[in-house]
């Protein structure tokens, strides 16, 4: 009697632990569109005001002005929107650098389609710098060989205007390098290079590959886009250049 019960508990037991393994078979979904043929809920509008209010007078707060517009595509091999973004991170990030590591920034390579936005003529406010820079991106600095340095100007050298600053790369008629300089001077042979990038092209994005094995490495947990807006802050006039920091003769 105590055998066929205990059998027919373990039965039961089986009977429970196979209904409770759920297995899912389908999944069904339907496109929303958000859009204006959805009635408001004031309710929701209410609760957000407030902090909607404290978000726009922070957006929409002047930090400078722009003359001009600044685009990305505003000409070949470098670009003022990009040379002003490069030369705000040397600008900003050397000190810090300096003040952990003892060392100075040799150079600063941002990527060109980190730029997401034009700089419009006007007034500069907070949302440019969230409109230009919305990824939260920081910066790091790379050490890197010279053979990385070199590597880092062949990529460099397709011509795509990617920011870069404290760096000269000059290409002759055949688009090949003419001139590689890195602080003024050209690459030496097992001498090391501290390089500013951000955290995306430091884990090979764009290709860039030549980053992603660094002898050291420093995280300065300091976003680009809040190097824009203490950029911003620090000037009047927003007026940036194109230049010779890399040219084709």
């Amino acid at each position: 009697m105590i055998r066929l019960y205990s059998l027919a508990l373990l039965g039961f037991l089986l009977v429970a632990c196979k209904q409770s393994q759920a297995t899912l078979t389908s999944i069904q979904g339907k496109q929303i569109n958000i859009t204006d043929s959805i009635a408001s809920d004031l309710s929701v509008i209410e609760y957000i005001a407030p902090y909607k209010k404290r978000i726009d007078e922070e957006m929409n707060a002047i930090l400078a002005y722009a003359p001009e517009s600044l685009s990305k595509s505003d000409g070949p091999y470098n670009t003022a929107i990009g040379n002003m973004m490069a030369d705000a991170v040397l600008e900003f990030c050397d000190p810090v650098f300096f003040k952990r590591s003892g060392k100075h920034i040799d150079g600063v390579v941002l990527n060109h389609g980190g730029i997401r936005s034009v700089l419009r003529a006007g007034n500069v406010t907070m949302g440019t710098a969230y409109e230009i820079m919305p990824f939260e991106n920081s910066i790091v600095v790379v050490e890197i060989s010279s053979d990385e340095a070199r590597a880092m100007f062949q990529y460099l050298k397709s011509g795509k205007a990617h920011p870069i600053a404290n760096m000269q790369l000059i290409l002759n008629a055949n688009d090949d390098i003419d001139s590689a300089l890195i602080n003024g001077k050209p690459i030496e042979n097992g001498k090391t290079y501290f390089i500013a990038t951000n955290d995306y092209l430091q884990q090979g994005g764009d290709g860039m590959v030549f980053f992603t094995n660094p002898k050291t490495i420093e995280i300065l947990d300091y976003k680009m886009r809040t190097i824009l807006i203490d950029h911003f802050k620090k000037q009047d006039t927003i007026a940036p250049k194109r230049d010779t920091r890399f040219i084709k003769k």
